[in-house]
């Protein structure tokens, strides 16, 4: 007996290590998967604050994400008149930059050479402001000044403090600042760290002295809605991008939480000559994808609903927010989710309200629909994601002019903004983060009922 049980006690012993050994390969594959999909956003978000985020080998480091940098930027920005967070260079204030230079045995020790240049913002459409004014010709520079020097085996570090000052009665909101120095000098250190280092380290290049600390991490953000308008409206581009977004996502949302309720729960619970046909039909419909209907659809459109719309002195719906509406108030999928909620909810329910006099609209309003908050919830998310990064039928429907332009359709102008020739990738990472944050947040706000929902969705009562 005793043989028997401490084989046995062995046995159990085997399958419970081997049954930790199944969930921690599982966690572990699970962990490799979030890695592989995680790390691409991950690496987009951090490349995306960088002042060159096509800089070759990729890497995580960025100065964006130095504190010293964060520090040197509220310095200067306060210098210069701003809060800190957010600079400017007022009248009457003075910047100081301090910068720190290695110059080798047989170079001549000499100051940098302080420019102002007359840059523009950016490659976007600000590039075009021909007429605007530039800060330097409004600021004065003093030579710079040499504040420490320190000798070593192989040169000398020398220390120099740069000041520039707005004489005029303008305020700013960016100072470029370039400085020459000799070749093979070594740039160290500085109170911000350059943007720049070319010419082989003869230029260090500053975008912005006192743009302060939000404006300096989020640069390329900046960017985005700054650099990008309407000639025709004035309107910044981007703003209006996402408030399209936003306006369609949230009247698909309303109509779809209205129409697929009523008709999972018609499907789920009323009875009707040719329900089972019709549920048939709509998974039919789920099977077909977009691109096989969508010249129908744009026929549809075109025609105004088959010319219906021309009765009531409307014209064609392409181009506009209503046929882009209009062509997808409500999904097959959606109608799916609540009807198979509904059909997992308990009859006797019904059967009680019904006893008391309840009217199949009562229920339906103040018993089942209260209860669907998961299935709801769930569906929010699903339908306000998918509306939100659709591309493909609002690319098909809304061609001009750039104002009515969703998100998505306003992020492949960025190609010919920023890609074609210039190579600048920041905004176009920008932006794409700027687009996937209200799907991350609504999902971690619903993320309860997304989870309920999902769960519920195929249990049949």
């Amino acid at each position: 007996m005793k043989i028997q049980q401490n084989y046995d006690n062995d046995v159990n012993l085997k399958i419970k290590r081997r049954r930790w050994m199944n969930v921690g390969l599982i966690y572990l594959i699970l962990l490799l998967f979030s890695v592989l999909f995680m790390g691409t956003f991950l690496f987009g978000a951090i490349s995306s604050l960088k002042d060159n985020p096509g800089s070759w080998p990729p890497t995580l480091k960025t100065e964006q994400l130095s504190l010293k940098n964060w520090i040197g930027a509220y310095k200067l920005a306060r210098q210069g008149g701003g809060s800190g967070f957010f600079g400017e260079l007022k009248s009457g204030y003075k910047v100081s930059l301090e910068v720190t230079y290695k110059y080798p045995k047989g170079i001549e020790i000499q100051p940098p050479q302080i420019i102002i240049p007359k840059r523009f913002k950016g490659t976007g459409r600000t590039a075009l402001e021909l007429d605007r004014e530039f800060t330097a010709d409004f600021v004065e520079t003093k030579p710079a000044k040499e504040i420490d020097r320190i000798p070593e085996k192989d040169g000398t570090q020398v220390s120099y403090k740069v000041i520039v000052i707005n004489t005029s009665q303008k305020d700013f909101s960016e100072l470029p600042l370039d400085l020459v120095v000799p070749y093979k000098v070594k740039f160290i250190k500085a109170t911000l760290f350059p943007n720049r280092i070319e010419r082989l380290g003869m230029v260090q290049s500053w975008n912005n002295l006192v743009s302060g600390v939000i404006p300096y991490v989020f640069h390329n953000h900046f960017r985005v809605f700054n650099e990008n308008y309407s000639r025709s409206t004035g309107k910044r581009l981007f703003t209006t991008w996402i408030f399209n977004s936003f306006f369609i996502c949230i009247i698909k949302v309303i109509t779809t939480l209205i129409f697929a309720s009523m008709a999972g729960y018609a499907l789920a619970r009323l009875r009707f000559y040719g329900k089972n046909t019709l549920f048939i039909f709509i998974l039919f419909s789920m099977m077909i994808p977009g691109q096989v209907t969508f010249i129908s659809n744009y026929l549809v459109l075109r025609d105004g609903i088959f010319g219906l719309t021309k009765l009531f002195g409307g014209g064609s719906l392409l181009n506009t927010f209503t046929g882009l509406i209009i062509s997808g108030l409500v999904g097959a999928s959606a109608v799916f989710i609540m009807k198979q909620f509904f059909e997992g909810l308990p009859r006797e329910m019904e059967e009680a309200a019904r006893i008391d006099g309840a009217s199949t609209y009562q229920i339906f309003a103040k018993i089942m629909l209260p209860l669907a908050k998961p299935a709801l919830g769930a569906l929010t998310i699903l339908t306000f994601q998918g509306v939100w990064n659709e591309f493909f039928w609002p690319l098909v429907v809304l061609t001009s002019p750039m104002d009515k332009f969703t998100l998505t359709i306003g992020l492949l102008s960025f190609k010919d903004t920023y890609a074609s020739g210039t190579f600048d990738w920041g905004p176009i990472l920008a932006g794409a983060i700027i687009s996937a944050l209200p799907v991350i947040i609504l999902f971690i706000v619903f993320q309860r009922y997304f989870i309920e929902g999902i769960s519920f969705s195929g249990i049949k009562g």
